[in-house]
């Protein structure tokens, strides 16, 4: 594939400022103790139908997310007491011919090993087109399965004019980091908005994408769909995180656990200085913490002493600037694409995880 150098480059830092941006708006203060996560709901379940299930509880709110072929919701019940109570009587029983789960947090709960093997999640599967061609023999079924293009290590002999070629395939599994059932807990943890989601897949036609992080030997990738509004949240995010970054104190080690927003040192390449940017931490190891920078779509594993606090959600009223995509007809070899612009069009979305566009390259 080939790929053309832009000159955006939003990763380096912004000339300081003194005081905070006025733009950013505030989110309100997050309540979790007193919501309820419902897994495993049928796709056709309504909000009324949830809101049934759990008047016994003070439900106040329903927030119901449906992405590919999976439901669940998070509802508000006034209180943590009516949450555990909840959790105690509906976690496992029948809803509609499917069992419920429950949980108190926004994380999905541990189920056990036979409700595992009656409802594990398979990663979804993409194929990828490429120009590689394959032969078949005249009358072979157009339906034949595809197959992963094999490295070459011979020549290939000459093929008979009787022969055709048809286009090879290989599928490739969705990231665990990409996937709609993984977003939307950062999203509600981040943001408390869920609608990055739905507003994204209905993108189409030309587009220019600056890349900012890929997944080798994949057509998976992250990159900022470049627009007038992303260029506008880029300047007012990177100048107020310049202004205050070291004015921001450190976390304090007990203050690190999973699912913490908060700001660390990203390096996009290594010619790249670093630069201070939004996180949120994936998982913690003794000294270690994982964090995705969710404006990049990169992880990276950091020192818990290196951490600083960004809970104000002044800085959290801007949604994420980069967003998955899907390559086609080709694979990225390496990370030498990221921080470069790729121009082409948006061609769809995947079946199961629509809030992934596919990308074809202008060539």
């Amino acid at each position: 594939m080939s790929v053309s150098s832009g000159e955006h480059r939003p990763f380096t830092k912004y000339p300081r400022k003194n005081g905070k941006s006025e733009q950013h708006k505030a989110l309100g203060h997050r309540k979790k103790e007193s919501e309820v996560y419902v897994g495993n709901l049928p796709l056709d379940t309504k909000e009324e139908d949830i809101l049934s299930l759990l008047k016994d509880f003070g439900p106040l709110r329903v927030q119901k997310v449906q992405n590919g072929c999976k439901c669940f919701a998070f509802v508000d019940l006034a209180s943590a007491e009516n949450v555990h109570l909840a959790v105690k009587q509906l976690n496992g029983q029948m809803f509609h011919n499917r069992k419920l789960y429950l949980n108190s947090n926004n994380w999905i709960p541990k189920q056990s090993s036979d409700s595992i093997k009656g409802n594990m999640e398979l990663p979804a599967l993409e194929s990828v087109l490429f120009e590689d061609k394959a032969t078949m023999i005249p009358g072979e079924a157009e339906e034949a399965t595809a197959v992963p293009v094999p490295a070459r290590q011979t020549p290939r002999a000459p093929v008979s004019p009787a022969v055709t070629e048809r286009p090879r395939t290989a599928s490739y599994a969705v990231p665990m980091e990409m996937r709609g059932s993984f977003l939307v807990f950062l999203l509600r943890d981040c943001f408390q908005d869920l609608s990055w989601l739905a507003i994204i897949r209905s993108i189409r036609g030309e587009v220019g994408l600056l890349v900012t992080d890929t997944i080798p030997q994949t057509p998976f990738f992250w990159a900022i769909h470049l627009t007038e509004e992303a260029h506008m949240n880029m300047e007012k995010l990177f100048y107020a995180l310049a202004a205050v970054e070291e004015q921001q104190p450190y976390l304090a080690e007990a203050e690190v656990q999973r699912g913490i927003r908060c700001l660390g040192e990203c390096h996009l390449g290594d010619d790249d200085d670093g630069a201070w940017n939004r996180c949120w931490v994936l998982d913690r190891t003794g000294d270690w913490a994982v964090v995705l920078f969710i404006d990049f779509g990169c992880s990276a594993t950091l020192p818990v002493q290196s951490l600083r606090s960004l809970d104000s959600d002044d800085f959290w009223a801007i949604p994420p600037l980069t967003q998955p995509f899907m390559l086609e007809k080709d694979v990225l070899s390496s990370k030498q694409a990221v921080r470069q612009v790729m121009k082409g069009k948006i061609t769809g979305c995947l079946s199961m995880e629509s809030h992934i566009l596919k990308f074809e390259e202008m060539k």
